[in-house]
């Protein structure tokens, strides 16, 4: 969490709010607010997550909240006592590696257990009260924050705090998840038999059998026959190689690909020694 903070630290002050760029939530609120005003970015973010601080303990739990708080209090405290002068004027730079660290912090404060902006607790809230999902949402509030900067700091600086929130928002998904981020791999083919052994024996891969039938396609209606549907967990890294591989054995093979939020138990990772 302290890893992170600091990374948003050097995000925020070496890069966006000397040049008035924004991300989304409330950093980019309290960066807005303190171009109408002097009143220090570490109170403006300590003031405008408080809010969304005690919807969170209302409506997601103590713990949250106060490991919520911890980050919060840390980033402040961060902006207040750590000077970082501006990295570079550029504002292609800035835009990539201000959203950079800032979604490398925030990546990080997540892995701690933490957030550094509540935000989304808004849209956690709210989509249980309207037919909206959270995603749509928090990007409908985003959307009025660079709006907002656009009107304050000019239209190109709301373009730019686009490219913020957007390298940001991949930057920490990438943390978060990690590279080894999984994907649900489906394949039906006729050659089913030999994918499974392929999966199985060479790339040290759990899979599940479905029973099904294959045929249903135009010209092929009286040549149904069952088969088996395999279905596997990989990492997006493995995807690559093990589409090659089945290509190899059945050209014709129909598969499809799922992303998966999370896995949890069963044989995932493949055994050191195998492959």
């Amino acid at each position: 969490m302290v890893l992170g903070v600091f990374f948003a630290v050097v995000g925020l002050q070496g890069f966006m709010v000397p040049n008035n760029f924004l991300d989304g939530g409330v950093t980019g609120i309290s960066i807005l607010v303190k171009g109408f005003s002097n009143i220090h970015i570490s109170i403006l973010l300590i003031v405008f997550n408080i809010p969304f601080l005690i919807v969170g303990y209302r409506k997601i739990g103590k713990t949250f909240s106060l490991q919520a708080l911890i980050a919060i209090l840390l980033l402040a405290a961060g902006m207040y006592f750590i000077e970082i002068p501006a990295f570079t004027t550029d504002k292609v730079l800035i835009a990539v590696f201000g959203g950079f660290f800032v979604g490398l912090g925030i990546g990080f404060v997540i892995r701690g257990g933490g957030v550094i902006d509540v935000l989304e607790v808004i849209g956690y809230y709210t989509q249980k009260k309207s037919s909206l999902t959270s995603g749509e949402i928090i990007l409908a509030l985003n959307s009025l924050i660079i709006i907002g900067a656009a009107f304050k700091f000019g239209i190109e600086t709301g373009m730019y705090s686009i490219l913020v929130y957007y390298t940001a928002m991949k930057t920490s998904d990438y943390v978060v998840n990690g590279f080894e981020e999984y994907t649900a791999l489906t394949i039906i083919s006729a050659n089913y038999q030999m994918i499974n052994e392929l999966i199985v024996e060479d790339f040290g891969k759990a899979v599940t059998l479905y029973k099904g039938k294959r045929g249903y396609l135009p010209g092929m209606i009286d040549d149904v026959h069952d088969v088996d549907i395999i279905m596997t967990v990989v990492t997006r890294l493995e995807i690559h190689r093990l589409k090659e591989a089945i290509g190899e054995i059945d050209p014709k093979a129909f598969l499809y690909v799922q992303s998966i939020k999370e896995v949890k138990g069963g044989l995932i990772k493949k055994k050191s020694g195998h492959g």
